[in-house]
């Protein structure tokens, strides 16, 4: 209806799906739907619910004037097992700054400009959309300070193209500030996580217990051969190491730390809407 009322000028919509996360609820033409249970079920009703958004599109003759993102916020919730989803090779899960807990699916649609059947596997964080969409329209960026950066480059399939954060990515939990990230490597610092490796997997909806004694040391992780964090290369790279301590620290210094207890020089103020 948002788009039928809005086709004849520049819109935009920000649709967020409460599912799937729990408690599922699906509409009861979809229960029984898949071959998963109740989480496939849920799948299968964003997935029409996607559909009904480029219907209209299509139907309004939009396709190729209007780009549409589809993301997610987080790895699934695994304590809640079969209403959780998975991982595949990915290490751990939401709630964690392994890969498993931050790296999701993003898929880009803009019929004539974003290239077609491309895969592509430079890294982006969605704080990126922002200066990416006002590029795109000619907009200007907040006169404060912001870390999103305009990756046009990436979005049109241009030769050679690389990640605008490319130099590196920083992971926090709260306030804490528990991994990196810079080009194929990723150091993690040394912090607790829940973890539910090794533990029974909740079902139905009811979630199992984390085991929330886990700790990392300071480990380095090759993820252009290594997606699954599995095998610590510290010891290997003290050089790639030392390089990523001392870009942490920049950003320790700006942010804040509470792990090393560094009080931050730059945070940004709150987003607000007068």
């Amino acid at each position: 209806a948002f788009i039928d009322e809005h086709h004849d000028r520049p819109f935009f919509l920000y649709l967020a799906h409460p599912m799937p996360h729990v408690p599922l609820y699906t509409a009861p033409t979809f229960e029984g739907r898949s071959t998963e249970g109740r989480y496939g079920d849920v799948i299968e009703e964003i997935d029409w619910s996607v559909g009904r958004v480029l219907d209209a599109l299509r139907r309004h003759g939009l396709d190729d004037r209007t780009l549409v993102i589809f993301a997610s916020d987080n790895g699934p919730w695994l304590s809640y097992g079969d209403h959780a989803g998975t991982t595949g090779p990915l290490r751990e899960g939401k709630g964690t700054t392994f890969e498993g807990g931050v790296r999701v699916p993003c898929l880009m649609r803009w019929s004539g400009t974003v290239p077609a059947g491309v895969v592509c596997r430079e890294p982006l964080m969605t704080i990126d959309v922002l200066p990416t969409v006002a590029g795109l329209i000619g907009a200007e960026l907040p006169s404060h300070r912001i870390d999103g950066r305009d990756a046009r480059a990436l979005l049109l399939g241009s030769r050679g193209a690389t990640s605008p954060q490319a130099a590196y990515f920083f992971y926090y939990h709260r306030n804490d500030l528990e991994a990196m990230r810079c080009g194929r490597w990723k150091l993690h610092f040394p912090h607790g996580y829940r973890s539910m490796d090794g533990r029974e997997p909740g079902t139905g909806g009811r979630p199992g217990k984390y085991d929330y004694g886990r700790r990392t040391g300071l480990e380095l992780y090759d993820l252009a051969t290594d997606i699954g964090e599995t095998r610590d290369l510290a010891a290997a790279r003290p050089d790639v190491v030392a390089r990523l301590v001392e870009l942490a620290q920049t950003m320790r210094d700006d942010l804040g730390d509470d792990l090393t207890g560094t009080q931050p020089t730059g945070n940004r103020p709150h987003g607000r809407t007068d």
